[in-house]
């Protein structure tokens, strides 16, 4: 497909996770991808599709007595972004097998060069051992009582006497958000903890999707553990994409992401609780930590993630040169 960095470039094959996800098998141990989104203001292709695709590949080469229980990709940003216009070549590579674990390492390759670097381990299950999980926040409106993303925007657009930029912003977000494979319902705009951090939370859950086997549930999780995550950061010290001064939001940029999965019977076609924190911001970095519930309460999954987060601030230095 032809790369297209407007807003709303024809990329209507990206609407269904299934054909999201989908990779084609090109060795054994090789696959590559079929499409690739490019988010709205994004500098490359979307960082959860390519960590989901190559989460597929690998799971597609480990025998299926293994459940996939942690990944962790290490984002080279300070390459070039993956562009649209290319497939993405993914090389997988068993680096061990044990009794209990197998560990695999995906390179994700675009135009000879290596974009991101996944690696992988998967676990023979241990139902009968201990359980223990933190509970899920109290006091958050089930999905049914909170509104879709795409809906708050369009509202937002329609607002007397907006900005006809800013109405131009809300009203292509509300149809990327439209046409996205992932339904999101913000649970609340923002909650304090009892220890006065800020947390976000959203509802999400996969669009019109076929009845997936658990290791692919796992997949579509990890696509949408990329959605608003390392955005919640900056949002929560103040930085603004439209301020001027000090506030200004210069750059976001993904350095790595991990998912730990702690349950293997979840179904993505039913809602899923994200409860997004910042632990700690600093010279130009920060890190998000987000939990994974059932609307049951169950904790499926932990992740994290760490970015470039900067400020449009000098060093104080160079003013001085």
């Amino acid at each position: 497909m032809d790369g297209d960095s407007s807003p709303l470039g024809d990329q209507a094959e990206h609407e269904l996770i299934s054909t999201a996800l989908d990779v084609e098998r090109l060795e054994v141990n090789m696959f590559r991808s079929k499409s690739l989104w490019l988010p709205r203001r994004a500098r490359g292709v979307f960082g959860g599709q390519v960590i989901s695709q190559a989460l597929v590949s690998a799971t597609n080469c480990v025998d299926p007595i293994y459940a996939l229980h942690v990944c962790t990709s290490m984002q080279c940003y300070f390459l070039l972004s993956a562009s649209p216009a290319t497939p993405i070549v993914y090389s997988v590579e068993v680096m061990r097998t044990g009794r209990s674990y197998m560990t695999c390492s995906v390179k994700a390759i675009q135009n000879g060069a290596i974009i991101f670097v996944l690696l992988c381990s998967f676990q023979k299950p241990e139902p009968w051992q201990p359980e223990m999980q933190w509970q899920m926040p109290s006091g958050v409106p089930m999905p049914d009582e909170c509104s879709l993303e795409e809906d708050i925007f369009l509202a937002d657009s329609k607002r007397p006497g907006i900005d006809p930029r800013l109405k131009y912003f809300f009203e292509t977000y509300a149809e990327e958000r439209r046409r996205s494979p992932i339904s999101i319902k913000r649970a609340a705009e923002h909650q304090l903890t009892p220890e006065g951090h800020i947390r976000y939370m959203y509802w999400m859950r996969a669009k019109s999707i076929p009845k997936y086997d658990a290791p692919f549930q796992k997949c579509i999780l990890a696509y949408l553990s990329d959605l608003y995550f390392i955005m919640s950061v900056p949002r929560m010290i103040g930085l603004k994409r439209w301020a001027k001064g000090p506030d200004a939001l210069g750059l976001v940029s993904s350095v790595d992401h991990t998912i730990h999965f702690y349950d293997n019977d979840f179904d993505c076609a039913d809602w899923l609780l994200y409860t997004m924190e910042g632990p700690r911001v600093a010279s130009g970095r920060g890190i998000a930590r987000g939990q994974l519930y059932t609307t049951s309460g169950t904790l499926v999954a932990v992740t994290t993630q760490e970015g470039v987060i900067r400020a449009q601030r000098r060093d104080p230095a160079l003013s001085k040169l």
